[in-house]
């Protein structure tokens, strides 16, 4: 027949789902049926067939089954609930009692009516009203399922999974190509990958056996027979949807009006419910527990993480969703993405991107606006806090470091910028590109002071076990600082041999000795002056052009970058120092914190996800891992847990030692060489107070320029009506809690300092 149609006068609907040659001997098309029904808790003995009674009512309510010794029930069952109803195949049914079922403002009746159920278990006290047609699915207690054109599963269903069913051939399996448009970073998706996961497979491309194993875990992750029957969570909300095929629904989920759903795997437990709404279309992809995807939304080939939303058309195609993060009216095309992730803005786009999470797209913002190459393989990479402003147009192959901030404008060349916290700008006029480093920390400390409790409260996973590390002072983003002091010394040296030249005398009017070049003259001059210098510092191989690229008081940011680390370094100590059951003294505190081969000075940190660990440890474990050392991702999860676990011991270690960086004393030579002597110890602690009485006055005055804004203030009468309406800044809940914090610091540094 024409459009495949085929007529048939066998009317065994239902039976032969799986074709004989995928079945071993003696084993039925409801083998790996029945092993799921049995992990639902229900037992198929505890069924039974009709009594002549029940079966006469059924019939005389306008039902039909093509078999009704297939059909099976479970006491209490009131037959007088099925009505005008066609059934083909095995059927289950359970307790079905003169009950109704309510969500929110819905109310109904429990039992069948005007739908066609074929070859399905349906679990107690569900309600099932117009569905057209619903095959091979197991539905778990008290569902409701209203007005559904199609919900069924094929014999060879993966629910979003990229592995392959027996008999099929490899151009079949669903892979999701991250990070890059031409395919070469490309993942096997699977139920229970994270970012980390992702992030591994996508960036060692270069180790092959790596990838092997990667390959072989998801493999083994799946059973290939064919035959697995969708389900149906219980407590979940199936009403007004289209296509729903091949989908994996959680406990307690609520999908509504979609338009397709197509090889889904949807957790959902009571938990963290997941919600899909109006308009949805969804192929191919994982959903996570606590996700809200609603109107009108499009997402192919994809990963969504714990509480993550998709809302207002959004579209999302061969990407991977980190934990918490919100996407709407936007276009995300071959990206991995990590978790606090905000992107809720029309027309802003996002391709080709690695983006290290705590990120927020700005409307109108176009990263990876267009390749330099023949095929479409540029990337984008940026570390965590990656903010651009309104349009603002970003090209391929461009990198940033972490807590970058683009300032609006058409970006027209690559970047590469290794300054974290820095904020990037265009200088139309003379047409440069300014730098300004550790802008963060002098330009807007209430936002930077914020971002951590802000992720933290935004931070709704139901499984908190890894610790996701939200502060921008930790680690990776100490180790960029030092790296970026290293680059600034350099570019300061660079500048200050260009200026000797230009003038003899310019060694003798900065006070320093000509016998310094390079970086050790860079250094003298960020610490011994203030800006402005009566040069340039330029930076090197951060554009890819010809026009300068200037960095904007370089000397302030110098000093800026080393009190962040103090920052870091300084109250990851105190806190260690002064809980409960730890000895504040400075024998036992170098003793407890010495670094060793995984958390010194100089590793660097890799973020798997929101998980940092240092390089070290995580190359043993991708070791292991070339060597076979996984079954499948289950056990290597397992590695995860463990570096979660020792993350805080690391992260301290580490701080340690940056504090010996930072206040190395040749006078007192014990723990000199990888933490600070006790004498510097107490110097940290005297120059910690003083920071944190700047911290707390800066969060207030960077708070406070909104309020002495002459143009902001031009939409109000008066003083008093802006008061009335934004508040004081002197009363914001954020200065307030800032100021409290801030004393509460320095009572135990000076606790600390007495104990030492």
């Amino acid at each position: 027949m024409s459009n495949d149609i085929i007529i048939s006068r066998d009317l065994n609907v239902g039976k032969g789902f799986v074709d004989s040659e995928h079945l071993k001997s003696g084993e039925d098309e409801y083998r790996i049926r029945n092993e799921q029904f049995l992990a639902t808790g229900k037992d198929p003995s505890h069924y039974r067939r009709l009594e002549p009674f029940e079966l006469e009512t059924l019939v005389r309510q306008n039902n039909s089954c093509n078999d009704w010794s297939l059909f099976y029930v479970s006491d209490p069952f009131v037959p007088e609930l099925i009505s005008n109803s066609i059934f083909a195949g095995l059927v289950r049914i359970g307790k079905m009692e003169r009950v109704s079922l309510e969500h929110h403002d819905l109310h109904v009746f429990v039992g069948i009516a005007n739908s066609q159920i074929i070859a399905c278990d349906i679990g107690d006290n569900c309600a099932i009203n117009n569905c057209t047609y619903v095959a091979h699915y197991i539905i778990g207690d008290n569902c409701i399922l209203i007005d559904n054109a199609e919900i069924h599963v094929s014999n060879h269903a993966k629910f979003g999974n990229g592995f392959v069913a027996e008999g099929e051939p490899e151009d079949v399996r669903i892979n999701i190509d991250v990070m890059n448009e031409a395919g070469g970073r490309w993942i096997y998706p699977f139920n229970g990958m994270n970012c980390g996961d992702a992030y591994l497979w996508a960036r060692f491309r270069d180790r092959e056996e790596l990838i092997h194993q990667f390959c072989r875990m998801t493999d083994a992750l799946f059973d290939p027979r064919r035959g697995r029957y969708g389900m149906i969570g219980a407590n979940s909300i199936v009403k007004s949807n289209g296509i729903i095929k091949d989908v994996m629904i959680g406990q307690s989920a609520y999908i509504k009006g979609a338009n397709k759903l197509k090889n889904l795997t949807i957790n959902s437990k009571e938990e963290a419910r997941t919600q899909i709404g109006e308009g949805v279309e969804l192929v191919n992809g994982i959903i996570g527990y606590g996700c809200k995807i609603f109107y009108g939304c499009k997402a192919v080939r994809f990963v969504m993480l714990d509480n993550s939303a998709l809302k207002y058309g959004a579209r999302l195609i061969h990407s991977v969703l980190g934990e918490n993060s919100t996407v709407s009216c936007c276009e995300i095309l071959n990206n991995l993405i990590f978790p606090a992730h905000e992107q809720h803005h029309n027309t802003s786009f996002l391709i080709a991107s690695l983006i290290r999470g705590q990120s927020n797209m700005a409307a109108g913002a176009t990263i990876g606006s267009n390749h330099n190459s023949r095929a479409p393989d540029g990337e984008i990479e940026a570390g965590r806090g990656f903010w651009p402003g309104l349009c603002t147009s970003v090209k391929h192959s461009s990198r940033f470091a972490s807590f970058c901030l683009l300032a609006k404008g058409d970006y027209r060349f690559e970047l590469n910028i290794s300054l974290p916290f820095c904020l990037v700008d265009n200088d139309f006029k003379d047409d440069r590109l300014l730098l300004s480093p550790a802008y963060w920390w002098t330009g807007n400390q209430y936002a930077l002071m914020r971002n951590e409790a802000k992720f933290k409260s935004r931070d709704k996973r139901w499984d908190t076990s890894l610790r996701f590390e939200y502060s921008p002072f930790a680690p990776d983003t100490a180790q960029e600082i030092i790296n970026a002091l290293g680059l600034l010394e350099d570019w300061a040296g660079a500048a200050l041999e260009a200026y000797r030249t230009s003038d003899p005398e310019a060694s003798i009017k900065l006070a320093i000795p000509s016998k310094l070049t390079g970086k050790a003259a860079g250094k003298a001059l960020l610490q011994g002056h203030r800006d402005p210098l009566p040069f340039d510092v330029l930076a090197q191989a951060v554009e890819h052009s010809s026009r300068a690229c200037v960095v904007r008081k370089p000397c302030r940011a110098y000093k800026a970058y080393k009190d962040m680390l103090l920052w870091f370094a300084g109250r990851e100590v105190l806190a260690y120092a002064s809980s409960a059951g730890n000895t504040s003294s400075w024998e036992a505190l170098s003793k407890a914190l010495a670094p060793d081969s995984h958390n010194g000075i100089g590793m660097e940190w890799e973020n798997l996800g929101g998980l940092l660990v240092s390089r070290a440890r995580l190359e043993e474990i991708l070791e292991k891992a070339e060597k076979g050392a996984y079954p499948t991702w289950k056990e290597f999860h397992g590695e995860y847990d463990n570096l979660s676990t020792i993350y805080s011991l690391d992260k301290l270690r580490y701080a340690w030692a940056v504090l010996g960086w930072l206040y190395p004393d040749q006078g007192e030579a014990a723990g000199a060489a990888a933490g600070p002597s006790k004498k510097s110890l107490l110097q940290a602690l005297q120059d910690l107070a003083a920071l944190s009485d700047f911290v707390a006055e800066q969060v207030y005055l960077s708070r406070a320029k909104d309020w002495s804004n002459a143009f902001r203030k031009a939409t109000f009468r008066s003083d008093k009506e802006m008061f009335a309406v934004l508040g004081k800044p002197e009363e914001n809940s954020f200065v307030k809690s800032t100021k409290k914090d801030m004393q509460s610091l320095k009572l135990t540094i000076q606790s600390m300092a007495e104990a030492l």
